[in-house]
C-alpha cells in the first residue's frame, strides 16, 4: 500500500485550497469527498477581500469566474429598521458551485487525485494513518479534516461538541430578482438571520438560518417563511417578488457553533470543521480559506522533515487561536443578543446613534488582509 503525504477529508472551500496549497510546494494529496462536483451547497456565497492575495498567490484566477464586487453592508431588523454602513476591506460573491468546481479542476490539473468515495473512520498508529472509505483502506503521513460542519466522522472522533444539542437550520436557494451589485444584506427575523447578496449568475443567492425552537411550528420550510422569516418588512418585499431558481430550496440541519478542537486524533481539522462563525459576522468562506493556508503552512516543515509532529499540532493551535478565537467568540456573543428582539432592537439603536460601531464589529469580525 503506498504511502501519500496528505489525504484531505472533504472537497470543500478548506479541503480544495489546502490541496492546492501543499501541491504547489511539491506535496502528494488525495482528497476524498462523497459528492459529485459541480454541486450546490447551504453557504452564504460572500469572501471577503482579506483573502483575495492569498488566493491569487495559489495562482488562481478567482476574476475568471466574474464575481460580484461587494463594498456595502446592509443590516435589518424584524421591525424594519436599516442601518447601511461600508464594508472596510470589500468582498466578492461567487457562488460554491462555480468556485468549489473551478478549485477541484485546479487541483486536478497540479495532480492531486480526487476520489468521489465517503470516508467511514481514520486511525493513526505509528506515525501512520490508516483511512477507510467505503471501497478500501488508504494511509498517509497526515490527515486534514475537511468534512464540513457536522460528519459521521465527529461521532466515531467522539469530538465534544458532537454531544450537545444542535437547533439551527440553514435554508439556502438562488433567486431571479432586481438587488444591488455591490450590496450584502444580513436581515434579522424572530429566531434567526438571512444574508442576501448577488453571485456571478447575476442571479441573487438568499441563504437564512433559524433556530429549532422557531421552526418546529411549521409544516415545512415555505410555511416557515411566509410566517416567520417574512415578518422582516425587507424580506417579505423581496421574496414576494424573487423567483426562485432552484427546483426547491436546499436545507441542512443540526449546524453547531459550539467551540471545536482544531486537532483531533492528530488530524488537522480545516474549515468548518474546525470552527464555524455565525452568519451574523458573514465571514465563514473566508475563515476556511484561511484556515487552509495556516494549517498548509505548518505541514510543510512536518512533511518535509524539518518540524515533529507535535510542533506542528502545537503552531496550527496558536496560529488558529490567534486568527480565529477572537472572531468566534464575538460572533457567538452577537447571535445570542440578536436572537431576542428587545436586545437586538437596543443593539441597533446604539449603532443608529453611533455609526462607527457598525464598522468597528465588522473589523472584529474579519481578519486583516493575508
Amino acid at each position: 500500500m503506498k504511502t501519500k503525504d496528505v489525504i484531505i477529508v472533504g472537497g470543500g472551500l478548506a479541503g480544495l485550497t489546502a490541496a492546492l496549497h501543499l501541491l504547489n510546494h511539491g506535496q502528494s494529496v488525495v482528497i476524498f469527498e462523497k459528492n459529485e462536483f459541480p454541486k450546490h451547497k447551504v453557504c452564504g456565497e460572500y469572501i471577503s477581500n482579506e483573502v483575495l492575495s492569498y488566493l491569487d498567490s495559489l495562482g488562481l484566477d478567482i476574476a475568471s469566474l466574474h464575481p460580484k464586487q461587494i463594498d456595502t453592508l446592509s443590516f435589518s431588523l424584524v421591525s424594519g429598521k436599516t442601518i447601511t454602513a461600508p464594508l472596510p476591506l470589500g468582498g466578492f460573491g461567487v457562488s460554491r458551485y462555480a468556485l468549489d468546481y473551478y478549485l477541484c479542476q485546479e487541483v486536478q490539473k497540479r495532480g492531486g487525485i480526487l476520489h468521489q468515495e465517503t470516508v467511514v473512520d481514520v486511525w493513526f498508529s505509528d506515525e501512520v494513518f490508516m483511512v477507510t472509505t467505503q471501497q478500501k483502506r488508504y494511509q498517509s503521513r497526515l490527515v486534514m479534516g475537511a468534512f464540513g460542519k457536522r460528519s459521521n466522522l465527529d461521532i466515531k472522533l467522539n469530538r465534544r461538541f458532537i454531544t450537545k444539542p444542535s437547533n439551527w437550520l440553514g435554508v439556502k436557494a438562488h433567486y431571479a430578482v432586481d438587488f444591488p451589485d455591490n450590496m450584502v444584506g444580513l436581515h434579522h427575523f424572530n429566531g434567526g438571520y438571512c444574508g442576501v447578496s448577488k453571485v456571478e449568475t447575476n442571479l441573487i443567492n438568499i441563504c437564512y438560518l433559524g433556530n429549532y425552537e422557531t421552526f418546529k411550528k411549521y409544516k415545512n420550510t415555505q410555511d416557515y417563511q411566509d410566517n416567520v422569516v417574512c415578518k422582516n418588512p425587507h424580506l417579505k418585499a423581496l421574496f414576494e417578488k424573487a423567483r426562485m431558481q432552484f427546483e426547491k430550496p436546499l436545507t441542512i440541519s443540526q449546524i453547531s457553533f459550539e467551540e471545536k478542537k482544531t486537532v483531533e486524533e492528530h488530524m488537522l481539522m480545516i474549515g468548518d470543521t474546525a470552527g464555524l462563525i455565525h452568519p451574523l459576522c458573514g465571514n465563514g468562506m473566508a475563515m476556511a480559506i484561511h484556515s487552509a493556508k495556516l494549517a498548509s503552512e505548518v505541514a510543510i516543515p512536518f512533511l518535509n522533515n524539518k518540524w515533529s509532529r507535535t510542533k506542528m499540532e502545537e503552531h496550527y493551535t496558536e496560529s488558529w487561536n490567534f486568527n480565529f478565537k477572537h472572531r468566534l467568540r464575538i460572533g457567538r456573543l452577537l447571535g445570542s443578543l440578536l436572537q431576542r428582539e428587545k436586545t437586538a432592537s437596543f443593539f441597533l439603536q446604539m449603532v443608529t446613534l453611533f455609526p462607527f460601531l457598525l464598522p468597528l464589529l465588522i473589523k472584529n469580525t474579519h481578519g486583516k488582509p493575508i
